[in-house]
């Protein structure tokens, strides 16, 4: 509970529910990150939504790209929204390269369309 400026209690505001990934997330770290989505997800409302940061992640492989699909697949599966923040170019490439950025939320290149439009 929180005091208003008159002193009263109110009902503390909800803090933002999520996950902020390592630096590092490859095949080897992959099964130990998902282990803390899994608790972050326990946590969550029912209402809620996964919002995974990605801003720290440096060095990743497909093992970032598996972890993020199946973080997707048990948020949806509890009802929940999922939403991945702060994504690294390495990332957004290699899910573009998969296929896999719509499902990720990870907009298109936008300065590739545009080279090849102004290219014509």
């Amino acid at each position: 509970m929180s005091t208003t400026a008159r002193g009263e209690n109110a009902p503390a505001a909800a803090a933002p529910a999520g996950f902020a990934l390592p630096a590092t997330v490859t095949m080897d770290e992959a099964a130990a990150v998902l282990r803390g989505v899994e608790q972050a997800l326990r946590v969550l409302p029912a209402s809620g939504a996964l919002r995974i940061d990605a801003s720290a992640l440096a060095v990743l492989d497909t093992g970032a790209i598996a972890l993020l699909l199946q973080a997707r697949r048990l948020a949806t599966s509890r009802g929940l929204g999922f939403e991945l923040a702060e994504v690294p170019d390495k990332l957004a490439a290699l899910a573009r390269l998969y296929g896999v950025a719509p499902l990720l939320g990870i907009a298109g290149d936008d300065k590739a369309a545009s080279r090849a439009a102004a290219a014509g």
